[in-house]
């Protein structure tokens, strides 16, 4: 399946993109959000990996591992989203005019 490589491809740039972001930004709130954007292209990272690795070797190992990446990253974008979330409200907060 070549959709998981490019997912998985996809979701390191996007992590790279945004933590190249966090250090242009001058702002502490900008920088908190674009940090958890990256945690969530992190997790799916992480996420798409085992999914990956699991379809590509077919062993009880690699099933293991596998769940254990899903798990790692499917946390890590739950978080991402949650952080992320609280961010965009409260720069909505801090900059009503926009």
């Amino acid at each position: 399946m070549i959709i998981f490589p490019i997912l998985i491809v996809i979701s390191l740039v996007l992590w790279l993109y945004y933590k190249v972001a966090i250090l242009k930004s001058k702002d502490g709130l900008t920088q908190n959000y674009f940090n958890s954007r990256s945690r969530i292209c992190l997790g799916s990272f992480v996420f798409f990996f085992g999914i990956n690795q699991y379809l590509f070797y077919l062993s009880q190992i690699s099933l293991f591992i596998g769940v254990i990446f899903v798990l790692l990253g499917g946390y890590q974008m739950y978080d991402g989203f949650k952080a992320t979330r609280h961010y965009r409200n409260e720069w909505k907060r801090l900059n009503p005019d926009h």
